[in-house]
C-alpha cells in the first residue's frame, strides 16, 4: 500500500473523515457536501500522527529541499507544523489567519528573516482560499513562500484554478480520489454511495440531482 492510500484508509479508520452521501453534512460556505473532514482527530492517535508528519518531512525533502523555515496555519495547521520541523531540526513559525489588534499587529509569529524561504503546512485544502491568503501575509512579511503542504485535498476545480492563479506549488499526502478508492475496496460506502462520491468530485452544485 502506498504512503497516499495507508494515511486515506488512517483517516477513515480512525474516523477523520466521514462519508455521508445520503445524508450529506453542511459546509460553513453552504455547500451540501457527502464529505466532512476533521484532521484535527489525527492528533490523538500517535502511529497515525506520526506517520503523517515522516510522510510531511519526506515529501518537503523531496518537494522543496532548500526550505529553511516551516509554518503552521491557525489553528490546524500549527501543531502538525511544530512537529514537522521539530522533525527536521527546522524553525518554526506560525500565520495567524489575520493580524493582532493589538501590540506589533503581527499575523506571522515567530522569527522569519527576509527572504527566508517557507513551507506553509495545512491541514485540509477544500477551496484553497484561507491557506492562500495565509501564503500572501508570509509574503507580504518578507518569507519566500516555496509552497503548500497539506494531509489531504478534496481535489476541488476551484482549489486547483487558485493555486494555479497564485502561482503557489500544491502538494499533499492524501487526496479525495484515493479516499473513496479506499472506501469502495473496504465496503465502507455501497456502489450507489460511490457514485454519489464521484460526482461530488465532479460537480459540487449539481451531485445530488
Amino acid at each position: 500500500m502506498t504512503l497516499s492510500s495507508q494515511i486515506a484508509a488512517d483517516l477513515l479508520e480512525i474516523k477523520a473523515v466521514s462519508l455521508s452521501p445520503s445524508a450529506p453534512f453542511t459546509w460553513a460556505s453552504g455547500i451540501q457536501s457527502p464529505i466532512y473532514t476533521d484532521n484535527r482527530v489525527t492528533l490523538a492517535y500517535p502511529e497515525v500522527r506520526s506517520r503523517i508528519e515522516a510522510g510531511f518531512a519526506e515529501l518537503i525533502k523531496a518537494e522543496f529541499p532548500e526550505v529553511e523555515v516551516i509554518a503552521g496555519t491557525a489553528t490546524a495547521g500549527i501543531p502538525h507544523g511544530a512537529i514537522i520541523a521539530d522533525y527536521m531540526k527546522l524553525p518554526f513559525a506560525y500565520i495567524r489567519s489575520k493580524p493582532k489588534d493589538h501590540g506589533a499587529g503581527n499575523q506571522v509569529e515567530g522569527r522569519v528573516a527576509k527572504g527566508q524561504k517557507m513551507v506553509v503546512v495545512e491541514d485540509l485544502i477544500s477551496t484553497g482560499g484561507s491557506v492562500l491568503d495565509a501564503v500572501a501575509a508570509a509574503e507580504r512579511e518578507g518569507a519566500e513562500v516555496l509552497g503548500v503542504v497539506a494531509i489531504f485535498t478534496y481535489e476541488l476545480e476551484k482549489a486547483t484554478q487558485r493555486f494555479a492563479e497564485a502561482g503557489v506549488k500544491l502538494k499533499t499526502l492524501s487526496n479525495y480520489s484515493e479516499l473513496i478508492e479506499i472506501a469502495k475496496e473496504t465496503e465502507y460506502v455501497t456502489a450507489e454511495e460511490l457514485e454519489l462520491l464521484k460526482k461530488f468530485k465532479d460537480n459540487q452544485e449539481t451531485w445530488q440531482d
